[in-house]
């Protein structure tokens, strides 16, 4: 009986290391939202450091050390923290700017997990807003 239920565990494990190895190592996550604003006035929230502070839900720590790097906000700038739990260590850099619609960033994550990951926002007015 228990050298019965050991093979069970045994070809268990083995089918979810199989499951597992035949998953993607690669994800995407696609958020949408409507902002009653033009492009124009959301791209200098989200394009620069200093005003991305003011709205970002992960600033919540009073005693995160921040480092600026480059200019504020154009290609190459960098923003660096170092923060609680909550909210671990990295750094994000602006690689790509369009102004005022698309921004890329790459998201590098050190704690509380290793990641590294792309970040794009793309603005557009409706056709219709545009003619208002």
């Amino acid at each position: 009986m228990l050298m019965t239920v050991a093979i069970v565990i045994v070809v268990l494990v083995v089918a979810l290391l199989a499951l597992a190895v035949s998953k993607p190592d690669t994800f995407q996550v696609h958020r949408s939202t409507t902002i009653k604003a033009s492009p124009e006035s959301i791209y200098p929230l989200i394009s620069d450091w200093h005003n991305f502070l003011t709205w970002s839900p992960f600033e919540k720590d009073p005693g995160m050390k921040r480092t600026f790097k480059g200019a504020a906000s154009a290609r190459g700038a960098i923003y660096e923290w170092d923060g609680n739990n909550k909210v671990g260590s990295g750094r994000i850099e602006i690689i790509e700017a369009v102004s005022p619609s698309r921004l890329v960033m790459q998201l590098d994550m050190v704690r509380p997990m290793k990641a590294q990951n792309m970040v794009e926002f793309t603005l557009w007015q409706p056709k219709a807003a545009q003619r208002m």
